[in-house]
């Protein structure tokens, strides 16, 4: 098995379960090293910006995550590895304690690399401590080393994201890992049509015994009125069909915070695009590469997508909608797992376009919906409260997944969210209309 294969999984919570919790939970341990075994330390301890975190501070913060949560309040005699990483690696809960702002964790040369791998080793050896042996606390402190893993894996994501903002940065736009390239090609791809949902109540939220994040519930009734989702996704031939008719120069087109965010940032295409004397050509994880035409177009904010709906006289989905939409398809797609870290176009048979493609992977997809509580939401308890709920405000949802999400991390009713005008997460857009 590689670090990138998925395989399905059931947690039970009982003694039997832990030895399933504990590979899960060593897993994703070795996932998170194998995504940052191509850097070199000096790649480790980059920020390019203040929304993006150094790759070492990622295999630190999941780490602490652990400990503090974890190990300090169920494993009898934990030894803290380090005191003063409680205050370098916690991300933002208040309620633990004081943390080093986020736009100083580049500024941070020590520890080294190979003391954060000790850190690791130390935090990963004692989950298997706790768990080696069934006994009450460890049956306790199963559902949170669960969410553990999961942010665990949103962290993956993250650390692929930041590095690729990195080395975008660099003037000599460096390889993360070589991949399979696709075979660049002025092709648009297919003419995409249109899936209908008619009105009705519908419930969205999620509900049973698995795993999801406290956002994603309670399961709850919306009224949908009848609406239409474009079967594909909005490619990058679309995307520049847009550009050359002035998307980026027409005010009516942009939301007032979008078009301020147009002049301030001098944006004229989406992130990591650049224009040179042979075409446009757009940073990667396997470097500068010209601009696949039929591939989804990524890195636009949600300004950007907005604005190229208002363009294409349509609009984007609610998160309702979009939610509604994909329940009724496969959950799979291009995900971390595939290993090309990148968006690429729709393949295989194209006889079926009026399904709906590429629901699942390849750019997470924003939604017309701010990101809010669902009614009758509560925060978990304690500080684990603020993992979710302190961030719903000026906030949109995006749904989906993305080339770089696992696969095994995402279901229909995951709420991912950003602020509307960042771009450096692997987000893209669908189009939606009324009928």
């Amino acid at each position: 098995m590689t670090p990138f294969e998925y395989q399905p999984h059931t947690l039970v919570m009982s003694k039997e379960g832990l030895a399933d919790l504990w590979n899960r939970f060593s897993r994703e341990r070795a996932v998170t090293e194998t995504l940052a075994a191509p850097l070199t330390p000096e790649d480790c301890n980059i920020q390019s910006s203040p929304e993006v975190s150094p790759t070492k501070w990622h295999l630190s913060h999941t780490s602490w995550f652990f400990e503090h949560f974890v190990l300090k309040p169920y494993l009898p005699g934990y030894r803290e590895f380090h005191p003063q990483f409680s205050y370098l690696f916690n991300s933002y809960y208040e309620t633990v304690g004081a943390f080093s702002p986020k736009s100083t964790r580049g500024l941070l040369s020590r520890p080294a690399l190979s003391e954060v791998m000790e850190y690791r080793k130390h935090v990963t050896d004692s989950v298997q401590k706790l768990l080696g042996e069934p006994n009450p606390k460890a049956l306790e402190a199963a559902p949170i080393i669960l969410l553990g893993i999961n942010h665990e894996q949103q962290h993956q994501e993250l650390l692929l994201m930041d590095i690729k903002h990195v080395f975008a940065s660099h003037p000599f736009r460096p390889t993360y890992l070589a991949t399979e390239a696709e075979t660049v090609t002025t092709t648009k791809g297919p003419e995409f049509s249109w899936k209908t949902f008619p009105a009705e109540l519908y419930e969205i939220g999620h509900e049973g015994q698995g795993f999801h994040f406290d956002n994603e519930g309670p399961r709850h009734p919306v009224y949908v009125g009848e609406y239409a989702l474009k079967s594909g996704l909005v490619t990058n031939s679309e995307f520049l069909k847009f550009m050359n008719d002035g998307g980026y120069e027409k005010p009516e087109l942009w939301l007032s915070d979008g078009w301020n965010e147009v002049k301030l940032r001098a944006w004229k295409a989406p992130l990591y695009w650049e224009e040179t004397q042979s075409g446009w050509k757009s940073m990667t994880l396997s470097g500068l590469h010209p601009i696949v035409e039929a591939a989804p177009v990524c890195h636009v904010s949600y300004y950007e997508a907005d604005a190229f709906a208002r363009w294409a006289g349509k609009r984007l989905p609610t998160e309702m909608e979009w939610e509604v939409a994909a329940e009724t398809t496969r959950r799979d797609g291009n995900f971390l797992e595939s290993g090309k870290l990148n968006p690429v176009p729709l393949s295989g048979p194209k006889a079926n376009f009026d399904h709906l493609h590429q629901m699942w992977g390849d750019v997470w997809e924003w939604t017309a919906s701010s990101y809010s509580a669902y009614p009758g939401f509560r925060p978990n308890a304690g500080s684990l409260g603020e993992y979710n709920g302190k961030f719903m405000c000026n906030q949109m949802v995006l749904r989906g997944g993305a080339c770089v999400t696992p696969l095994s991390h995402i279901r229909a009713s995951y709420r991912n969210f950003y602020s509307p005008s960042a771009r450096w997460q692997f987000s893209g857009l669908r189009l939606a209309e009324d009928r």
